[in-house]
Formats: structure tokens, C-alpha cells, sequence
């Protein structure tokens, strides 16, 4: 019996998880959240704040908007961790596994954390908004991580 229901297809539901885990972030200047999942099940989310125990940008500012650097440049100065660096690092704390993973990103992920997401066997990686630098893309497609950009369904 068919009532017509459509079910959410994965990418679109892991992808929405990751948009409600970015509304956890301190970031001042944009909200990022990650999931990675393996085999359909969530292995480890992440959002982009300050370190643990350390003042938030909501709190103190924002050095990189103080400075008006632009997206994409300078992000060693960022007092943040990406989203996709929080979720590997709980992956560590915790002795889970990526190997075969896929990561969904709210944002493309930097080369950063590109080249965090390879070495941790991250298979795949899927986001919503695209990121400035191209760099962590080009290393991606080298390495042979399938990525793509999503564009949810209503």
C-alpha cells in the first residue's frame, strides 16, 4: 500500500542534519556543520567554533572580520576549528573508525580540511555552498574522493 509518501532520499537527509548541526557553531561569519556517515549510520558530526574550553567569537569577536580578510584567505589566523576538523577529532576521541566514510558539509570543505578528510579515508564528500579557494577541491579530485555539490529538495 503506496500513500504516496516519498521518503528523503540519504543525501538529502544527512544533509539536513548537518545544516541543524551548524546551528550549533560560534562562528560569527558563517555557520558550517559536517556529518560523516558510513554504511547510513552517523559516525560524527562537527561545527566550526572556538576550541574547547576557549572564549567564542560570539563572545569575544572575530579577528579575521576585525581585519576584513576575506573568505578563503588567511584561515590560520582563525581562532575556530572547521566543522570537519571538530567531527574527525570526535571521531579520534572516541576510536571511531572514517575508513570508507563519507563527510557532508554544509560548505565545501577548505584544503585544510581536504587533505584531513583524504588521510582519514574519507570516500566521498558532499556540500551545499562552494568554497573560495579551489585548492582543497583540485587535491580532492587527485586524490580520488568523489565530491559534489547538493542542492536540497523541498
Amino acid at each position: 500500500m503506496n500513500s504516496g509518501h516519498v521518503r528523503v532520499p540519504w543525501d538529502d537527509y544527512f544533509m539536513k542534519i548537518a545544516t541543524l548541526v551548524a546551528e550549533r557553531s560560534t562562528c560569527i561569519r558563517r555557520k558550517v556543520g559536517a556529518v560523516i556517515v558510513r554504511d547510513k549510520h552517523i559516525l560524527a558530526t562537527g561545527y566550526n567554533g572556538a576550541p574547547k574550553g576557549l572564549p567564542h567569537c560570539t563572545e569575544i569577536g572575530c579577528l579575521r572580520e576585525q581585519l576584513g580578510i576575506p573568505s578563503g584567505e588567511r584561515v590560520e589566523i582563525c581562532r575556530g576549528i572547521h566543522a570537519e576538523q571538530n567531527a574527525l577529532v570526535q571521531a579520534a576521541r572516541f576510536g571511531i573508525p572514517l575508513e570508507n566514510g563519507v563527510c557532508y558539509s554544509t560548505v565545501e570543505p577548505c584544503v585544510t580540511c581536504s587533505k584531513m578528510l583524504i588521510n582519514a579515508g574519507i570516500v566521498k564528500i558532499v556540500y551545499l555552498e562552494a568554497y573560495a579557494d579551489k585548492l582543497g577541491a583540485k587535491m580532492l579530485k587527485q586524490a580520488g574522493v568523489e565530491h559534489h555539490q547538493l542542492t536540497l529538495k523541498e
